[in-house]
């Protein structure tokens, strides 16, 4: 950014990020190094909301989105540029996040890192599972699926089953989120993945290209093997640099990417607004879209 357009004076209150406004917002996204493309941005325009903090000039200097889902919302993307922290306008857009949740009658949930979660607890925040970044940087050449179970067949997802793997991940995210899968299919097709046993679904795998690099998730399975197979085919088709966000039950699944040559970059917590349990199935969900989707 250049700063010079983003020097202290007035600001105009917070408003609905528009269209127009998208190159500043993915300004503040490079500012920080974080993986979000302006489709992204553009899924939460869609399916959600961004509120916007801008100078009088009309630039933007600070957002955070809203996604509703069934009985509860995301809170994401709080974001500030440098000249304009600490000066209280990410907790005025978060807290703004939270009335407009709360509102709608929907309990407001997001993703913590270590030092954020001590200021989301003061708000009301609890902790219900942690989850952990891991990244692959990027390989020289494609490599042959790991060995898996047998008795898993992982095929590429096709229209006729796309019904069935939104109801089946209804169950595991613990609300309908169709439109935002939806948003998904296309954008990694290599990893657009069903696994079948015994001819019946026992999970999926979804994908999306970022600015630094591939995020694999939403990861969700009826077991560890199943995760395996499904990662192992995905990871394959991939040469460039991999994040996956996954669950901190998962040791196995960990073990597994870990041998794949992927690092722990950092932790981060799921928590909830005014309660002490998490909405998600914790058995099937192996590896989540990301911090910003859920």
């Amino acid at each position: 950014m250049e700063h010079s357009e983003f020097l202290p004076g007035a600001l105009r209150p917070p408003a609905p990020l528009c269209p127009d406004d998208l190159g500043d917002a993915q300004a503040l996204v490079a500012e920080v190094g974080w993986n979000q493309t302006e489709r992204d941005w553009r899924m939460f325009l869609e399916l959600g909301r961004v509120q916007a903090i801008r100078t009088d000039a009309g630039r933007v200097i600070a957002t955070a989105a809203t996604l509703p889902y069934g009985g509860f919302g995301w809170i994401s993307m709080v974001l500030v540029t440098a000249t304009w922290r600490r000066r209280g306008l990410a907790s005025q857009l978060l807290r703004g996040a939270i009335d407009e949740l709360c509102g709608a009658g929907l309990v407001p949930v997001l993703d913590a890192t270590p030092a954020g979660r001590e200021v989301y607890r003061t708000l009301g925040f609890a902790d219900t599972w942690g989850f952990a970044r891991l990244v692959r940087p990027a390989i020289s050449a494609i490599h042959n699926p790991a060995s898996v179970v047998d008795d898993v067949e992982v095929r590429p997802i096709t229209d006729a089953m796309w019904p069935e793997i939104c109801a089946y991940d209804t169950t595991a995210f613990g609300s309908e989120r169709s439109r935002l899968l939806t948003c998904l299919r296309g954008r990694m097709p290599a990893a657009e993945l069903v696994a079948l046993r015994g001819g019946r679904l026992a999970g999926f795998l979804l994908g999306r290209e970022g600015c630094i690099a591939t995020q694999l998730g939403p990861l969700v399975a009826e077991d560890a093997a199943t995760a395996r197979a499904l990662l192992a085919q995905g990871l394959a088709a991939i040469t460039g640099p991999v994040f996956v966000d996954l669950v901190d039950s998962k040791t196995a699944i960990r073990a597994f990417v870990e041998a794949q040559g992927f690092a722990f970059t950092r932790p981060l917590t799921r928590m909830v607004h005014g309660r002490a349990s998490a909405f998600d199935d914790g058995t099937r969900t192996f590896a989540v879209v990301g911090p910003e989707f859920g």
